[in-house]
């Protein structure tokens, strides 16, 4: 009896603590915006300033050379970490520190104001815009070199500003649709065990707006949110109407109990197709033996017949990395083969998958699209564990160079994909109760659990075994 009592004070003690942090949130928006734009500071000049100094040489190190440092600050901290953040806190990056939404947010104050059109609102740009700045970094090498980052970071940061201008009013239009990890952030976020909740009768039962009123930049409906996708996370609507709070809630609650009145095919998409497929696929080609031998063959079938040009074209480095004096070039046959490549991955592991996942549906009875998104919403976990580790490798990389090897590394990434992969089939289980049970609950697990395998197998190839 004493323990339930002390559990039931430390838990209310939490939920106290959270609320008034929401509520700091809400009324320190001066402190937040200093430091976001201090973090836009240092971005601008990570992002900028590398692309016009000569490459780093071997003697250069993360202490004594910009370039070099930059390169560990995106590729080695920013993004992996910044991944883990959306499934501890939600999208706080988002609203707190992320330096595009600061800039289109602030550009949109002298905006045109123009209506957001159809085309910007259509639900594939997250899968398109993710796919093709992860398939244009492959090809322009944008973890190795600074002009590439200038033209993926810095182009995607002109655009931002671009849409702030024209659209919307003090609003976060580019950050809404266009950005292109807003989808990976979006699914990431349903896992965060912290949010902004909305006391719905608590609403409607305010006969008047109580707290200040706020500016939701990232148009979420505040009334009606359920969940944590679209949500920055700012704090600007905590306390309003005396309904809206930070708080607690279970990893599962959003994929087990909002998913499935939100069936997206979008999402379905980007979590099959882009997160588990195509984003293998760019992590591994560079590894893979299939690759190499791949090259190979056409290599010498091209000579055989002649045709030399594929292996001696080369272009831009804006299009192909073309850095003869570092002897890091690509030639067409290089390009194509990488498209081909990622492209394979991409549709490979994504009707594996959808097969898979199709056959959960149909374990659990009558064909049902919206079972088969939600479905799809339980390999979340298993997804965001190998884009963060295809980018930790990076990381790993990096402090390598610089003579510090990580201890226990194998062990580490094998943890990682044992726990995501049982973390997967445990929502799979949770959702395949929400209709049926005994046998058609399993063999609905069983199929994700299967997922998941087919997923992992692939980060063993490429961390273990090529």
């Amino acid at each position: 009896m004493a323990a339930s009592v002390s559990t039931d004070l430390r838990e209310a003690w939490i939920d106290q603590r959270l609320a008034e942090l929401g509520h700091w949130l809400q009324r320190h928006g001066g402190i937040i915006r200093s430091v976001q734009w201090a973090v836009v500071a240092v971005y601008l000049v990570l992002v900028a300033v590398p692309a016009f100094l000569p490459l780093p040489d071997r003697t250069a190190h993360l202490w004594n050379n910009l370039t070099v440092l930059a390169q560990f600050a995106f590729w080695g901290i920013w993004w992996p970490f910044v991944l883990v953040s959306m499934v501890l806190v939600g999208r706080a990056w988002c609203g707190v520190l992320c330096p595009e939404g600061t800039l289109t947010e602030f550009a949109s104050r002298w905006s045109l104001g123009r209506a957001v059109p159809r085309w910007i609102t259509w639900g594939g740009w997250p899968f398109i815009a993710f796919a093709g700045t992860t398939v244009y970094g492959q090809m322009v090498s944008v973890y190795g070199y600074p002009k590439p980052v200038l033209a993926v970071l810095g182009g995607s940061t002109v655009a931002a500003i671009a849409v702030g201008l024209v659209y919307g009013r003090n609003k976060r239009v580019w950050c809404r649709y266009l950005c292109p990890v807003n989808g990976v952030f979006a699914v990431l976020a349903k896992l965060a065990p912290v949010s902004f909740q909305v006391d719905r009768p608590a609403w409607a039962a305010s006969d008047k707006p109580q707290g200040a009123a706020f500016n939701c930049a990232p148009l979420v409906p505040v009334k009606t949110m359920r969940g944590a996708g679209a949500c920055h996370m700012c704090g600007r609507c905590s306390g309003y109407r005396g309904a809206v709070r930070l708080a607690r809630r279970s990893p599962a609650y959003e994929i087990v109990h909002v998913a499935g009145t939100e069936p997206s095919l979008e999402q379905t998409v980007l979590i099959l197709f882009g997160m588990m497929g195509l984003a293998a696929g760019a992590f591994q080609w560079s590894s893979s033996p299939w690759f190499i031998d791949a090259k190979q063959w056409l290599a010498t079938w091209f000579i055989d017949h002649g045709m030399v040009w594929p292996l001696e074209t080369t272009l831009p480095w804006f299009v192909l990395t073309n850095y003869p004096e570092h002897n890091d070039v690509m030639t067409l046959l290089d390009g194509g083969l990488l498209l081909a490549y990622i492209g394979a991955a991409t549709i490979v592991l994504g009707v594996g998958l959808s097969a898979l996942v199709a056959l959960a549906t149909r374990c659990l009875g009558p064909w049902s699209p919206s079972r088969f998104h939600h479905l799809t919403q339980t390999l979340i976990p298993i997804a965001g564990c190998g884009v963060f580790l295809g980018l930790s490798a990076l990381t790993v990389t990096f402090l390598r160079g610089e003579g510090l090897p990580l201890p226990y590394v194998a062990e580490m990434r094998a943890g990682l994909l044992i726990g995501a992969s049982l973390w997967s089939a445990w929502l799979a289980w949770q959702v395949a109760g929400l209709t049926t049970g005994g046998w058609r609950r399993a063999g609905a697990t069983a199929c994700i659990a299967a997922a998941a395998t087919l997923s992992v197998s692939g980060w063993v190839l490429l961390f273990w075994i090529w």
